[in-house]
């Protein structure tokens, strides 16, 4: 009997001692993947969370530092057919101060008699040139209306006959400021010579005179003619005496933006007996030239 077995039994002894050897076999290979994969490791170079030259010199490079540009927007509507003879003051205002700004070194866009649409194109020309740290200054002189508790610039197709149609064919100035502001502009600068008496008034069922307090953001300085709720009538002249002092300032003094509205206001309320007081309100956390940073230095070394 042990001569039929034996063949068998050294079969199964040969299957089992192969067996193991191809298991030890087996893993011994996947030991040297292991350590060969480890090896490779450690001699690339490794990508996770590492940057290539090009990027490492564009994240040390610093934000962009404000550019400092100085840019402004000036309107004069003076024609509106629906409120009766042109206003005389509006269009010579836009243009004198416009002619000042760019001697100061301001990248104007100048409007004269607009209607909505081309304000609206205007402002969009206007937002295109404010790069990060620009001072923008807004200028407006023709007739503002206030509704709402908020100011609306009327353009000179305006057909008004109540509050809801000055919220409808008016331009309100708060939504431009939150653009610009969200445009990076720095320091922004808003005049308002637009204090006059609605002349659509006794088309109202209610009464607001005046302007409204301006709702701007952080970094504004506003001037208007005269203070929220307040209007005055045209003065004699060519042009406005808040435009004609503050020509006279910007050309006549190198103090802050703050400091020649301040000193327009004095000399306007002084020339008028208080008969005009302007209005100044200003957010702003630092001075503001109203000229180019180089041009500034030469004026300060020739003083």
């Amino acid at each position: 009997m042990w001569k039929a077995i034996l063949p068998a039994a050294v079969a199964l002894v040969t299957l089992g001692l192969s067996l193991v050897s191809g298991e030890a076999m087996k893993r011994d290979s996947e030991q040297k993947q292991v350590l060969a994969l480890a090896q490779g490791d450690l001699a690339a170079p490794k990508t996770t969370g590492s940057t290539s030259p090009t990027e490492k010199r564009v994240a040390q490079q610093p934000a962009p530092a404000p550019s400092g540009r100085l840019v402004a927007l000036v309107i004069g509507n003076a024609s509106y057919p629906d409120a009766g003879l042109p206003l005389p003051q509006p269009v010579n205002n836009a243009r004198a101060l416009a002619g000042t700004l760019k001697d100061n070194g301001f990248d104007v866009t100048l409007g004269e008699d607009l209607s909505k649409q081309a304000m609206e194109q205007k402002f969009e020309t206007f937002k295109a040139k404010i790069q990060p740290g620009a001072t923008a200054l807004i200028f407006f002189s023709g007739f503002g209306i206030q509704a709402g508790r908020q100011s609306y610039m009327v353009p000179v197709n305006a057909h008004i006959w109540s509050e809801g149609d000055v919220r409808r064919a008016g331009v309100s100035l708060e939504p431009l400021l939150a653009e610009i502001e969200a445009r990076g502009a720095g320091a922004k600068l808003v005049v308002l010579d637009a204090s006059r008496r609605n002349p659509f008034e006794r088309r109202f069922r209610s009464l607001s005179t005046g302007l409204a307090a301006i709702q701007a953001p952080d970094d504004t300085l506003v001037m208007s003619a005269a203070a929220p709720g307040k209007v005055i009538g045209d003065a004699e002249g060519d042009t406005s005496p808040l435009v004609e002092e503050l020509i006279e300032q910007i050309r006549a003094s190198r103090e802050s933006a703050e400091t020649v509205f301040n000193q327009t206001r004095l000399a306007v309320s002084r020339a008028s007996h208080r008969e005009q007081v302007p209005w100044v309100s200003s957010s702003l956390a630092q001075d503001v030239a109203l000229a180019p940073s180089d041009q500034a230095r030469t004026q300060h070394s020739a003083r």
